[in-house]
Order: C-alpha cells, then sequence, then structure tokens
C-alpha cells in the first residue's frame, strides 16, 4: 500500500482574495460599530423602555464583535507580536461578553415573548372596550330616541293624537315597514285595530282577545316576538313573493281610561291593555336589537302614561263643566229662594200687621168684658176668648221670629242692661200665674253672676221666659227653681259635638240658667224632637196646653246666636 500524505501543503496569499476579506472585515466592523449607535438614538427617543441594561450589555457584545473584525485588518499579513496581543484580549472580551450575553437572553427573552402575549390581552381589551363604547352609544342614542318620542307623546292630551303621534314616532325612528294599534272592544272579548301607520289595512278589523299569542304578550311587560302569520301581524296584503320582516308585540297598559270607545273609544273593558304591533321591512336580513326592543317597551310605557294623564284631564274638565252647570243651577235656585224669602216676609210683615191689630182689639175687649157682671158660662166663653187671642198672638210673634231666624235677617239688639233686675222682672211676670196654680217659685243667683252684662236683654228674657213657661204650664203642684251661675270651661263642652269647646274670657263670660219643676217630665224617646219647630211630646199633645210647638225652636236659634 502506498502513503497518502493528507497534510495540504501551505498555500500561497492571493491577493484578490485578501482584498475581499480585507474589505469585508471592514464593512462588517463598521456595521457592528453602527447597531449601537442606532440602538442608543432610538432608546433616547423611546419614553419607556424596560431593558436599558440589557441594551449596554449587548452594544458592548456589538462593539468587541466590530473590534474584532477591525483588528483582524492587521492580521491579514505579517504582524508585529502587540497586534496579535490586542487581538488576543479582544477575542477574549468578546467571549466573555457573548456567553454573558448569551445567559441573560435566557431571562429575557421569556419576557420578550409575554409582550406579545400582552399585546394580544390589550387589543382584547380594546376590541372589548371599543365594544362596551358602542353598547354605550348605542344606549345613549336609545336614550335619545326616547325623550324624543315622550317629548312629541307628552306634547299633546288628546288621545287620538297621543296614538297616532306614537306610531309615526317609531315608524321614522326605528324605520319600520308597518306599525298598527290594536284596542279592546267595549264587550272586551276582541281585540279592534284601531291605528295603522301605513292605513294598508281597514281599521276595525277584530280578532279575539283569547288568541295564544295575544295572552302571551299580556302576560309579560318586555317587548316579544312574534309570527308573522298571527293575525295581528298581518299588517300588508299578500303580493307575490312576499318575505314578510321580524314582528314583535308589547301590551300597552290601560291605567286610567273610562269612556275609551274605538271610533270614540268603548269603556274600558276587563282585558285593560292595548296591543301595539312593529314590523321590520320585508325583504331585508334585518333583525330587531337589544335596544330597539328596549326602545319599544320604555315607548309603550310612555304612552299608557300619557294616555292616562290624558283621560285624567278629560275627567277633570268634564267634571269641571258639570261643576260649573252644577253653580249655576244653584245660583238659580238660590236667587229663587231669596225671591221667595223675600214674598215670604212680606208676606209675614202684612199678615203680622194685618192679625195684629184686630187681635189687640179682641184681647182689649176680652179683658172689658171680664171685668163686668157675667153669668158662670159668659165669663167662661170671655176667658176661652182672652186665652184663644193670647195663644194667637203669641203663634203671630213666634212665626214671625221664626222667620227671620231662618233667613239670618234676624239682629241681636246688643246693649249693657241690669242682669239681676231681668231675673227679678222675670220673678215678677210669673209669680201670679204660679200662686193661681199654687205653685212656689224659687230664684237663686249665684254670688259671682255679675250684676251687669253686655246682650240682647228682651232676647234672654223671652228664651228664659219660654223655658219658666213651659215649667209653668206642666206643672199642676210642687214648686220651680230658677238658678243662675257662670258657667265653668269645663262643663261648656258639648259630648254630642265635641268640636264646640266655647272659653271663657276676661271680657265674656257663659251664663247658664236651670229650671227645674215638678211636673210629670218628658219621655225619654221625646227629648231629641224638643228643639223641632212644630213638634210636641206625645204624651203632651193630648192635653190642653195651648202650644204652637215653636218656643223651644225659637230658644234655640237665640242661644246660637248669643254663641257668635
Amino acid at each position: 500500500m502506498e502513503s497518502c500524505n493528507c497534510i495540504e501543503p501551505p498555500w500561497p496569499a492571493d491577493e484578490l482574495l485578501m482584498k475581499y476579506q480585507y474589505i469585508s472585515d471592514f464593512f462588517i466592523a463598521l456595521a457592528y460599530f453602527s447597531i449601537p449607535l442606532e440602538l442608543i438614538y432610538f432608546v433616547k427617543k423611546s419614553a419607556v423602555f424596560p431593558y436599558r441594561w440589557v441594551l449596554v450589555q449587548f452594544g458592548a457584545f456589538i462593539v468587541l464583535c466590530g473590534a474584532t473584525h477591525l483588528i483582524n485588518l492587521w492580521t491579514f499579513g505579517m504582524h508585529s507580536r502587540t497586534v496579535a496581543v490586542v487581538m488576543t484580549t479582544a477575542k477574549v472580551l468578546t467571549a466573555v461578553v457573548s456567553c454573558a450575553t448569551a445567559l441573560m437572553l435566557v431571562h429575557i427573552i421569556p419576557d420578550l415573548l409575554s409582550v406579545k402575549t400582552r399585546e394580544l390581552f390589550l387589543k382584547n381589551k380594546a376590541a372589548e372596550l371599543d365594544r362596551e363604547m358602542g353598547l354605550i352609544r348605542t344606549q345613549e342614542e336609545t336614550g335619545r330616541h326616547v325623550r324624543m318620542l315622550t317629548h312629541e307623546i307628552r306634547s299633546t292630551l288628546d288621545r287620538h293624537t297621543i296614538l297616532k303621534t306614537t306610531l309615526v314616532e317609531l315608524g321614522r325612528t326605528l324605520a319600520l315597514e308597518e306599525c298598527a294599534l290594536w284596542m279592546p272592544t267595549r264587550t272586551g272579548l276582541e281585540l279592534q285595530l284601531s291605528y295603522t301607520l301605513r292605513h294598508q289595512n281597514p281599521v276595525g278589523f277584530t280578532v279575539p282577545i283569547h288568541h295564544p299569542v295575544i295572552n302571551q304578550v299580556f302576560s309579560t311587560n318586555r317587548a316579544v316576538k312574534i309570527s308573522p302569520n298571527c293575525p295581528v301581524a298581518r299588517l300588508r296584503p299578500l303580493a307575490g313573493k312576499y318575505m314578510p320582516g321580524e314582528v314583535v308585540a308589547v301590551r300597552v297598559p290601560l291605567l286610567h281610561l273610562s269612556n275609551f270607545h274605538i271610533n270614540d273609544w268603548p269603556e274600558l273593558s276587563t282585558k285593560r291593555y292595548a296591543l301595539m304591533v312593529l314590523m321590520l321591512p320585508s325583504d331585508s336580513a334585518r333583525q330587531w336589537h337589544v335596544h330597539e326592543l328596549e326602545l319599544v317597551e320604555v315607548v309603550a310605557d310612555q304612552v299608557a302614561v300619557a294616555l292616562s294623564h290624558a283621560a285624567i284631564l278629560e275627567e277633570s274638565m268634564r267634571a269641571r263643566d258639570l261643576l260649573m252647570e252644577q253653580n249655576v243651577a244653584l245660583d238659580r235656585a238660590r236667587r229663587e229662594a231669596e225671591t221667595a224669602i223675600r214674598a215670604r216676609n212680606d208676606f209675614l210683615a202684612v199678615m203680622n200687621h194685618e192679625m195684629r191689630t184686630p187681635m189687640h182689639a179682641i184681647i182689649a175687649l176680652s179683658s172689658l168684658l171680664q171685668e163686668t157682671e157675667l153669668t158662670p158660662e159668659q165669663r167662661l166663653m170671655v176667658e176661652t176668648i182672652l186665652k184663644s187671642g193670647h195663644l194667637l198672638a203669641t203663634l203671630i210673634n213666634d212665626v214671625l221670629d221664626l222667620s227671620r231666624l231662618e233667613d239670618g235677617s234676624f239682629q241681636l239688639d246688643i246693649r249693657t242692661f241690669n242682669l239681676h233686675a231681668l231675673f227679678r222682672e222675670l220673678l215678677n211676670l210669673i209669680k201670679p200665674i204660679a200662686s193661681v196654680k199654687k205653685l212656689s217659685v224659687l230664684l237663686s243667683l249665684a254670688p259671682d253672676l255679675p250684676e251687669y252684662a253686655v246682650g240682647d236683654e228682651k232676647r234672654l228674657m223671652q228664651t228664659i221666659l219660654n223655658v219658666v213657661g213651659n215649667a209653668l204650664k206642666f206643672s199642676k203642684e210642687g214648686s220651680i227653681s230658677i238658678t243662675a251661675f257662670v258657667a265653668k270651661s269645663e262643663s261648656l263642652r258639648d259630648p254630642r259635638a265635641p268640636e264646640f269647646f266655647p272659653v271663657p274670657s276676661d271680657n265674656h263670660f257663659y251664663l247658664r240658667v236651670q229650671v227645674k219643676d215638678s211636673g210629670s217630665g218628658i219621655n225619654p224617646q221625646d227629648i231629641p224632637k224638643l228643639f223641632t219647630k212644630f213638634a210636641q211630646s206625645r204624651s203632651l199633645a193630648t192635653r190642653n196646653s195651648g202650644s204652637s210647638g215653636l218656643g223651644l225652636a225659637i230658644c234655640k236659634r237665640f242661644v246660637l246666636l248669643f254663641l257668635l
């Protein structure tokens, strides 16, 4: 076997190849030196860069690599030991920095890779924020449309205008092909087509109110998508290849609608809902969005409120007109009553004057006849005439006083008088009558009773005398006591009239007069009728009382006048 010398013999340097290597090392060194400068420039331009120290290390690595190639330019030919030492030092430093950089990149590369993950996260977050902003803009747009619709609806209080405006504004805002309103009929068993937007269906068409689709819509306050083939959704005639758009229906509560007539609107039925149906354009891929359904629901509620306000206004106007008519009738009745009262007063005044003159003559002549010599029968007849005359005169006075009290024309004659003297005069008036009937009369005046008072002395005397006269009239034997004293505030309250609670003051006092007799008394069931005019106790009606039934009624009115 022949031996082979595998060691390649020395190859003399090719000048062309040397030039290419020289030029390549130069440009490599130039590129290595320019890269750190570019990195420094762009880092200074960047506001945030979290790895500056890594950049410094990487720049040192690149600079050393460039220095190695630059020093290598002097090693292509013969070179000194100094060049070899410098070259070796540069390569050692480059090796150290390269290894350190490689080790550091093990920790940095995962962070750099996570930057992409963060970028994707931020992109997703930005997309989510864009969707939320779109939703907010949609909600704002919906709110703006709701406010516009509400303003248009609330700008009138006419029911028909409210409903027509609602259909027009919904059709314009939502770009509807058709919109209709179904109202309950008078019987409440059907829904009647009352309003449409395009007028493509005749108003008056009816559907049963118990239809399953209608029950479904009436059972919720949300807008419900319904089939275009539903009777209430057939809002336009079918022609050719017709693909109806999506249809939704929503109930409209009739909150306060009386006298609600279709084509003058029937009265409110048992179903207190109307039905609003809305159809999107046909032959289109458009669908109902959530914000559009919310808009429809809000508008339905606003329509319900507007209809309620309109109904309340109509009722208030109707009540006002009725009240005006009643006021006119009351004013007419008042004038007629005033005319009748004036005529009655004129009649009573004339009758009072015309009847008093002959009555006084009868009484005077009867009194004179009593003083003459008369037989017992004649005296009895004269006494009867005299008694009847006095009774008739009293009746005339009572009727006149009562009529003046009832029409409010009676005025008290207020002046200062001696209260004690009034009671003494009262005692002098009744004593003769009491002595004839053998009745004793006792008068008791309280020590704190003022001697003088301000009031109508005549009417006070008439009131007390009327009560005492009844005691004399219905007492056959025994005694009559009259007690007068100042009433205390705690004893003034009337339990039957809790709102009446008079309070005495330094300038006023309340006089209480109590009259007690030994007569037969009054049945408890007759007490409520004591102060009713022309009413008498049944226990006394059969007796010869000579009473007209006006005395106590007049006394009560006098006392009420005293309290004013």
